[in-house]
């Protein structure tokens, strides 16, 4: 489990292709010292393993459809991306619940200073199939940051961005139309699960009444 809290940007070292997968060797100052072969860490977002580890790099590796369902697809050697750790049991939860369990790609609309402030608007579009979990000062998950939402029209979901996030994580790095990994909070989606079966469970029991059981 993650926060959104991102520890570290990484660049991508190398991308190899081998026996219809990718190993990403990601180069990191400060994640790799407590990072183990075989544990997770969140990449942008995606939980991967590690299966590699030195001082200053670790490897992991990804299947065709992490490769094609998330942002990976527009990565390329030199690119930036967001690195997280798991959070430990002893630790504050200083962000929201992240899984590392990317729901789809937005796009990468574009960011703008907030009048008379030194926070940005971030303006990232979110796919039709996701909007129904997005709510006004709800918690998103973009590229592995933990966001408040603060305006949704249509499926453009607008976040404050304080100057820290902007320098401390990749987005600076991005360009208008990027792919961005979103995932949405995870109680919104145990909350539909628990409300489907509950109709499902009234309208079974209406059924029965009307056929006299």
């Amino acid at each position: 489990m993650f926060t959104g809290l991102v520890e570290e940007v990484g660049r991508i070292a190398s991308i190899r292709e081998q026996q219809g997968k990718r190993r990403l060797t990601i180069a990191a100052q400060e994640v790799t010292s407590e990072l183990k072969k075989g544990d997770s860490i969140a990449v942008s977002g995606v939980c991967l393993t590690a299966v590699e580890v030195a001082a200053k790099s670790f490897g992991a590796d990804l299947a065709a459809e992490t490769w094609q369902l998330t942002s990976f697809s527009r990565i390329h050697e030199g690119a930036l991306v967001n690195l997280e750790l798991p959070m430990k049991a002893d630790g504050r939860m200083g962000g929201h619940i992240v899984q590392g369990h990317v729901d789809g790609t937005g796009k990468f609309l574009g960011m703008e200073k907030i009048p008379g402030a030194e926070d940005y608007w971030l303006h990232t579009e979110i796919p039709a199939d996701l909007a129904r979990y997005v709510v006004y000062k709800g918690s998103i998950c973009v590229e592995g940051i933990s966001l408040t939402v603060a305006r949704i029209e249509g499926r453009t979901v607008t976040m404050a961005i304080i100057p820290h996030t902007w320098q401390m994580t990749n987005l600076h790095s991005l360009k208008p139309g990027d792919p961005v990994n979103i995932e949405t909070d995870i109680i919104a989606k145990y909350v539909e699960r628990m409300m489907g079966e509950r109709a499902a469970g009234e309208v079974s029991l209406e059924r029965l009444v009307s056929q006299g059981f």
